[in-house]
């Protein structure tokens, strides 16, 4: 039997605000059903582009609440996994979108976790230029990060999300009903994002998801939209700030220097985005200590949380410090061939620096599993 969506009288709604380019968060309970969200597709034209493991469980309720509004409505499945977003899949998006004739006033909607965000909103910024489309994530990672601030982007061979675009979608909807259904793997996967929005700007957030993971494991409504609507909010004003990463949005990569080169070092998809992160920032953390910044029991109290939260803080060894400092070359933030790390000057207080080779060979070697 398909998972119903319950009916809440309450959505929290926060705004990315961005000028004329802003837009509304939607966060709780029976978002998919609040009247906003068949709003949006009001006389157009609709595609829904989701994954294999998301359409049995959510597709024929998003398709249900968007056909009483809009004018046709389509679908698109697509395999699920890290390797859905490649040059392949893109292509052949744009190949549906033209045989089906659509225009720049057709709407797009991204049904699933951060693959299909990333990939389909790649698409809706480059397909004629530029069409309107609405993030409808089903994963934590997704509802707490992937799907705001309007960062798209496919994977290459070299490095992960290095061929995208900044583009913002008109809406996003977080219904928290789609994360009963989430194994345990990838809702743990998510909180590695929740608990690194707290590290680089709120250590009160950090005392809190202490206190409160126990009812956040056990996926507590009430507990769930709290945590997303604070992270959320920490986004969405880092964003508001620097929409295109050229300062402060740049700490929103704490452990993503190391987590990508665990990505692209094991082969997209063996290690969870949140699961490479998790490990990512626990070496940022030892990091920041060897620089005189974090002292002994800050980095422990870090490893402590995420450990508790189900994650890993130990990183594979790949080929050893040689492959990560040349996978970590790759990262967007290197520059004129020097890597800037995403430091902690102190819980909640990122900084971003290139740091001394030999402190970041020590850092992974007491990392490694």
């Amino acid at each position: 039997m398909l998972p119903r969506l319950a009916k809440v009288p309450m959505i929290e709604k926060l705004t990315v605000a961005l000028g004329d380019r802003s837009y509304p968060i939607h966060i709780g309970p029976g978002a998919l059903q609040d009247v906003r969200f068949t709003a949006v597709a009001k006389g157009k034209s609709v595609v829904i582009i989701t994954d294999d493991h998301v359409a049995p469980r959510w597709l024929p309720a998003v398709r249900s609440a968007l056909q009483s509004s809009a004018r046709m409505v389509r679908e698109i499945i697509l395999p699920s996994g890290e390797a859905s977003k490649s040059i392949e899949h893109l292509s052949a998006l744009w190949d549906q979108l033209l045989t089906w004739q659509c225009d720049r006033k057709t709407l797009l909607v991204a049904l699933g976790g951060g693959v299909i965000g990333d990939l389909v909103g790649f698409a809706a910024a480059t397909y004629q230029r530029g069409i309107p489309f609405v993030q409808v994530p089903t994963t934590l990672l997704a509802q707490v990060d992937s799907s705001v601030g309007g960062k798209t982007a496919i994977n290459h061979p070299k490095g992960k999300n290095m061929i995208g675009a900044f583009y913002q979608p008109i809406a996003v909807f977080s219904d928290t009903n789609t994360l009963n259904t989430l194994p345990d793997r990838e809702f743990k996967s998510g909180l590695a994002e929740v608990i690194k929005h707290g590290l680089i700007i709120d250590v009160q957030e950090v005392a809190t998801l202490e206190q409160d993971l126990p009812r956040i494991l056990a996926r507590e409504p009430a507990a769930l939209t709290r945590m997303i609507v604070k992270a959320c909010t920490i986004k969405a004003d880092i964003v508001a700030q620097d929409e295109r990463e050229v300062g402060v949005r740049a700490w929103l990569n704490l452990g993503h220097t190391f987590g990508h080169a665990i990505e692209v070092g094991l082969g997209y998809g063996v290690w969870l985005h949140g699961e490479a992160v998790a490990a990512g920032c626990c070496v940022a953390a030892t990091l920041s200590h060897l620089r005189g910044d974090l002292s002994v029991a800050e980095v422990a109290r870090i490893s402590t949380l995420f450990a508790a939260a189900g994650l890993p803080t130990k990183a594979p060894r790949l080929g050893g410090v040689p492959q990560y400092m040349e996978l970590m070359a790759h990262d967007k933030k290197a520059d004129a061939g020097a890597i800037h790390y995403v430091l902690l000057k102190a819980l909640g207080k990122a900084t971003v620096s290139t740091t001394d080779d030999a402190h970041v060979a020590q850092a992974l070697e007491a990392h490694f599993a």
